[in-house]
């Protein structure tokens, strides 16, 4: 795209899912967000359709006109996988289960569009840089339980102060090594280690490069 997205373009682009990349417009608007190489349309039901690239590096860059209040989308139903210990998770049932999964699936394609060569079974750069997101996406989406409050069963995905590595704590053995194979498979080098004071067990898991 040689010139700037018209305000009816940069809208869309704004509104997409900050995880996914999925957008929402007319049917005009997506046809020509695609014409123009900023959007794609997923070649399996629902079709939903997802920014490229290109179209991410549009979103991160400051509009030409004023944007719209970005406090104007909180709450309004962005999707955000579940880390474990929220207070006030999202509901479970099917709705939650479909937008975990079109999220996964939005986050493969992403994979094969920004990784040099194409591979979905290793982690891209938005992982990279979304490290408790991706890894807790991943989690989710292959079905373990993410813990709520202040409870102690459940996962939970925290960040750590080693670079590209997040900690992931489950006090089931059983379920935390389930969670190791889950982040194996999605792509993730996978340690488990014992916390020195309380001999607890966890895991840390970075993306894997090659």
């Amino acid at each position: 795209m040689t010139r700037p997205p018209t305000a009816a373009q940069r809208r869309v682009i704004d509104a997409a899912d900050p995880v996914t990349g999925r957008i929402r417009g007319t049917e005009a608007q997506l046809a020509s967000l695609i014409r123009h190489g900023l959007a794609f349309r997923h070649p399996r039901p629902p079709h939903d359709h997802f920014l490229t690239p290109a179209g991410h590096r549009i979103r991160e860059t400051e509009p030409e006109a004023p944007a719209p209040e970005p406090t104007a989308a909180a709450g309004a139903g962005v999707f955000t996988a579940r880390i474990g210990g929220e207070e006030e998770p999202p509901a479970a049932g099917p709705a939650r289960v479909r937008e975990v999964h079109s999220a996964w699936t939005g986050l493969l394609e992403l994979r094969r569009m920004t990784n040099p060569d194409g591979a979905t079974d290793r982690p891209c750069g938005w992982e990279r840089t979304h490290l408790v997101q991706a890894a807790a996406l991943a989690l989710e989406a292959a079905g373990h339980r993410p813990a709520t409050g202040e409870e102690t069963e459940g996962y939970r995905v925290r960040a750590t102060p080693q670079p590209e590595a997040v900690a992931v704590r489950e006090p089931d053995t059983a379920a935390l090594s389930a969670c190791a194979a889950t982040l194996e498979q999605a792509g993730w080098q996978v340690g488990e280690y014992t916390e020195p004071r309380t001999r607890a067990r966890y895991l840390l898991a970075s993306p894997r490069r090659v």
